[in-house]
């Protein structure tokens, strides 16, 4: 009897397990080659899964992409809420930290710290809708915590704008999205240290690095 209920226990575990193992490996390949070019074949020969597996846990190449698309938002939403509603920091501080760290890992060369956004949104917007749509609303909830963090700065005269937060918020983050693709495109950070110099005037902040 007490293997029964731990077999009805670990089963669910082995699952969610195996499904993150594909979608964790098949991340970092997407972001070195792109998703249409990367077969099932390859990724779960390089996650150890048989082709079998794959269809139990994803009905097709695309819902395994949305899934993806929403594990990576998810996990970086929670490390931007980390940064954006630190207590502990000013709301300047905050701001200065988020776009700090995006001009780090998009300098660096660990591919799982690059931006599957800008790796994706090109390629399979026009290929799938609910791909498009993840995006979307991934990127929006990025948008969205931005606004807020700057809405309260402003309501607590900590930081001094021009324009609303909504506006700097979403010129902020479109921004940094294209300047991260010219860095892919020119293999220079030039784009991303003009971004940097442009946040510090729209926020009106000097203590970004």
């Amino acid at each position: 009897m007490l293997n029964y209920y731990m077999s009805a226990i670990l089963k669910p575990v082995k699952a969610i397990d195996t499904r993150q193992q594909i979608i964790d490996v098949a991340k970092t390949i997407i972001l070195g080659k792109g998703f249409s070019a990367v077969g099932l074949n390859e990724i779960l020969t390089a996650a150890n899964v048989p082709k079998g597996s794959f269809y139990h846990y994803f009905a097709s190449k695309e819902t395994f992409g949305k899934a993806m698309l929403e594990g990576y938002f998810n996990d970086y939403i929670d490390t931007v809420k980390a940064v954006l509603q630190n207590a502990n920091l000013s709301h300047a501080e905050r701001l200065s930290a988020y776009f700090s760290h995006w001009l780090s890992t998009q300098l660096s060369d660990t591919k799982q710290d690059k931006c599957l956004v800008v790796k994706l949104s090109g390629e399979v917007t026009d290929l799938s809708e609910a791909m498009r749509q993840t995006l979307q609303k991934g990127t929006q909830n990025v948008i969205d915590l931005l606004q807020a963090c700057i809405d309260e700065g402003v309501v607590t005269d900590a930081l001094h704008l021009t324009q609303s937060p909504e506006t700097i918020a979403k010129e902020l983050y479109y921004m940094w999205l294209g300047a991260t693709l010219m860095t892919k495109v020119n293999h220079t950070r030039e784009a991303l240290d003009c971004a940097m110099q442009a946040t510090k005037i729209r926020l009106n902040i000097q203590s970004i690095q």
